[in-house]
């Protein structure tokens, strides 16, 4: 039995460019409403993006440089307070323990595609 409101075709799946990236830069993001972190993330030849991401729960700043996440680069960008986010970070929102992200068990190329 379904349980999905709405059934993605796989055709669906395939628009959506969900890439690796390794953080070079985080900065807590005093501007945002909520409290967030300003990430700027290499996707390799695809280039360097710039988020925004609330997860300041279970990370700081400084322990995000060289990590690798997961991201959405084919959203429009958006404006979030004074930065344009550039790519959505993926992550796992649990309202009790807080805000994980989405990350390779192994380190790969920046830019590799999720599928």
């Amino acid at each position: 039995m379904d349980t999905f409101e709405h059934n993605l075709s796989w055709s669906d799946f395939q628009k959506i460019e969900m890439r690796v990236g390794t953080i070079l830069k985080a900065k807590p993001f005093r501007q945002a409403i909520k409290p967030a972190i300003q990430l700027e993330i290499d996707f390799g030849e695809i280039g360097i993006k710039r988020s925004s991401a609330q997860i300041t729960e279970l990370y700081d700043s400084e322990e995000l440089i060289g990590k690798q996440v997961i991201a959405v680069l084919n959203f429009p960008p958006k404006q979030i307070a004074t930065m344009m986010s550039e790519c959505l970070i993926l992550a796992a929102v649990d309202s009790e323990v807080g805000t994980s992200l989405l990350s390779p068990d192994h380190r790969v190329k920046n830019g590799t595609r999720i599928s």
